[in-house]
């Protein structure tokens, strides 16, 4: 492992200093670190591709008023030998290249310092293919942490004892293969951060939107009101709050009875419906 005079070129801040009457001009690349704010570190091969679309926008703005932190932790100064190696092959035989042991234990015990051991307050995610489902629930889950600490695999993986010693937990995205966690990292943050208090202005919104209730959300229009012969829908211009909200309800029923039926059965089996039911209204 490289020696401490290294440290200096493995880790990047991401955000506004927190202390100190002389503020910097944004520089997404600059060394500092936040006080009091959710954190997220990501050890990755590829610390240049963030914060990439996480500095835009609401998130970027969220980024630069301190509501969180993106700390990101390059793999490769952990290296072994004169090329720095972070994998090799893996053992019993096969195609491809595994991440060392070594190499990413050097990296993740970097990452936890200052961070609280309880995985409840502070979880180490590895994105995986083979992971839990990502869903709604487990952004709210994280986004409630303190922070979280994201691993981005490369090649066929990571050493399987990595994920046991460091109580690693594995999450995917779908049942795809990317060519590294570094997309998935960047999907994973936008969802939970976007639920960080502040981060949205009108958090109202998440009570409203997709999954917040186990449903799709409803469909959504604007003006102009009649478009391509196309009307918004009466009831949404009539004024009448308890009509709207129940045709909302109702359209999201139906959206998700038609489009995610593994999503209506267990809305159903929490409210005690029959996931038969006839929902055209």
């Amino acid at each position: 492992m490289p020696d401490d005079s290294s440290k200096s070129g493995r880790m990047k801040s991401h955000g506004r200093i927190s202390v100190g009457a002389n503020l910097k001009p944004r520089d997404l690349m600059a060394d500092v670190q936040l006080a009091g704010a959710w954190r997220a570190k990501v050890v990755t091969l590829f610390p240049e591709a963030f914060p990439g679309v996480l500095g835009l926008s609401l998130t970027g703005k969220a980024l630069d008023m301190g509501l969180w932190a993106l700390e990101t932790i390059d793999l490769r100064p952990f290296g072994m030998g004169r090329h720095m190696n972070v994998d090799d092959t893996p053992a019993g035989g096969g195609a491809g290249m595994v991440l060392r042991a070594d190499v990413v234990g050097a990296a993740l015990d970097q990452a936890a310092e200052g961070t609280p051991q309880d995985r409840a307050e502070w979880p180490v995610i590895y994105l995986s293919p083979r992971g839990k489902p990502f869903d709604q629930a487990m952004a709210q889950r994280f986004s409630t942490a303190k922070g979280m600490t994201l691993l981005c695999g490369r090649f066929e993986g990571v050493d399987e004892r990595i994920l046991h010693h460091y109580d690693v937990e594995e999450v995917s995205l779908g049942d795809f293969v990317l060519t590294g966690g570094e997309i998935a990292a960047t999907a994973l943050l936008d969802a939970t951060v976007r639920l960080i208090p502040r981060v949205l202005g009108n958090q109202t919104s998440t009570e409203e939107e997709s999954f917040s209730d186990g449903l799709l959300e409803f469909p959504q229009f604007t003006k102009p009101a009649v478009w391509n012969g196309l009307a918004i829908p009466e009831v949404l211009q009539s004024g009448h709050h308890g009509k709207i909200a129940d045709w909302r309800r109702a359209m999201a029923e139906r959206l998700t009875k038609e489009r995610r039926p593994d999503l209506w059965r267990a809305y159903c089996a929490r409210h005690n419906r029959d996931p038969v039911e006839d929902q055209e209204q």
